[in-house]
């Protein structure tokens, strides 16, 4: 019986083992030939140990201080517009007298599986001079000449707002949705019974009873933004001026387009790496306390 029980066991090892090699292979050797490099100066196949140089220079680095103070520009103004209109759409289309729910929800959902490329071309379309969207605001007499949306300093970032919360409510909404569905009606209805209108019962019933769901899309929506690529570099390409430059785009820049050093590419990431677990555990701290 122990021969059988080691046989097993052995068995179980092999069954595992191509995982774990590959997992090694792929992962945690980037991982950690990550953090060695952040310690040299790397271009090309020239590697020269610089010991704390590169943590020294992105802190003396102007233009990485304001890519970083972009991403928390997006982070402070576009998360809470996206996840309240999630919360406020999946309360609405979870409502059983609602027609066409099924219509909605997929309309909703939909951005957020586009191809990135595509809807950064539509955008950038509808968002010219001579687009669409000027269009209709000089039709209607908002404005009363066309907005240079892409590259305007204060209006390339609204731009790029707008498209992150077009693409990603949906998103957020599903979790939210999913989890007023696992909710149980009979606070709801105990709620009613007692009086509470439709604002009472929102904050003070079903917020309260989606707590771990709010508290999931605000730690994944931060790491989202913190980690911002694709709409900055299909809609303004970071500028005009660098004014919606990303973190995550700066470190492409440095390994891709400027004179490549990955060394100081590694040394930013791991940056973006601290910043995101710092905020997270605030953010668990704060959403943990009664």
């Amino acid at each position: 019986m122990k021969l059988k029980h080691t046989s097993k066991k052995s068995d179980l090892w092999k069954f595992i083992s191509f995982a774990v090699i590959f997992s090694s292979i792929f992962l945690l050797y980037p991982i950690f030939y990550s953090i060695y490099i952040s310690f040299h100066n790397m271009r090309g196949l020239n590697s020269v140990f610089t010991g704390f140089g590169n943590y020294l220079r992105m802190f003396q680095d102007d233009v990485f201080r304001k890519a970083l103070m972009n991403n928390f520009t997006y982070l402070i103004f576009q998360v809470p517009i996206m996840l309240i209109l999630g919360l406020l759409l999946a309360f609405l289309l979870n409502s059983p007298n609602l027609k066409g729910k099924t219509f909605f929800r997929l309309a909703i959902f939909l951005p957020c599986v586009t191809s990135l490329v595509s809807y950064a071309v539509l955008f950038k379309m509808m968002f010219q001079v001579s687009g669409v969207v000027n269009d209709f605001l000089l039709t209607i007499g908002l404005v009363q000449s066309p907005i240079d949306w892409l590259n305007s300093q204060f209006w390339a970032k609204v731009t790029i707002i707008i498209a992150l919360c077009w693409r990603w409510t949906g998103y957020n909404m599903v979790f939210y949705l999913a989890g007023l569905q696992n909710m149980s009606t009979d606070t709801l209805e105990a709620a009613e019974i007692d009086g509470a209108n439709a604002f009472q019962k929102f904050f003070r019933v079903v917020i309260p009873q989606l707590k771990p769901v709010i508290v999931f899309t605000i730690i994944t929506s931060t790491i989202g933004t913190i980690q911002l690529f694709d709409e900055v570099v299909n809609l303004t390409g970071g500028g005009p001026s660098n004014e919606t430059l990303t973190a995550a785009q700066l470190i492409y820049n440095h390994s891709f387009v400027y004179t490549s050093n990955f060394g100081y590419s590694a040394t930013i990431s791991w940056a973006l790496v601290a910043i995101v677990a710092v905020l997270s555990i605030i953010q668990l701290a704060i959403t943990n306390k009664k």
